[in-house]
């Protein structure tokens, strides 16, 4: 490789350049469990915003 001298940085080769796209992170697909999950809490998140919604127009009906 060639040093870069006025940065101090090695220029890579064609061939280190190829093997280094093997090497790169790759973000994981989510995992069964983790998008069931995921739905549940978005559906609990919903689910509660509607609740909060119904009572604020009907306050005494509020569960103990």
């Amino acid at each position: 490789m060639i040093k870069d001298r006025a940065f101090g940085r090695q220029d890579s080769t064609a061939a280190a350049r190829e093997a280094n796209k093997m090497f790169r992170k790759v973000e994981a697909a989510p995992s069964e469990h983790a998008k069931a999950d995921k739905a549940f809490q978005a559906n609990r998140e919903r689910l509660k915003a509607e609740r909060l919604a119904r009572e604020s127009k009907h306050p005494a009906n509020k569960a103990r």
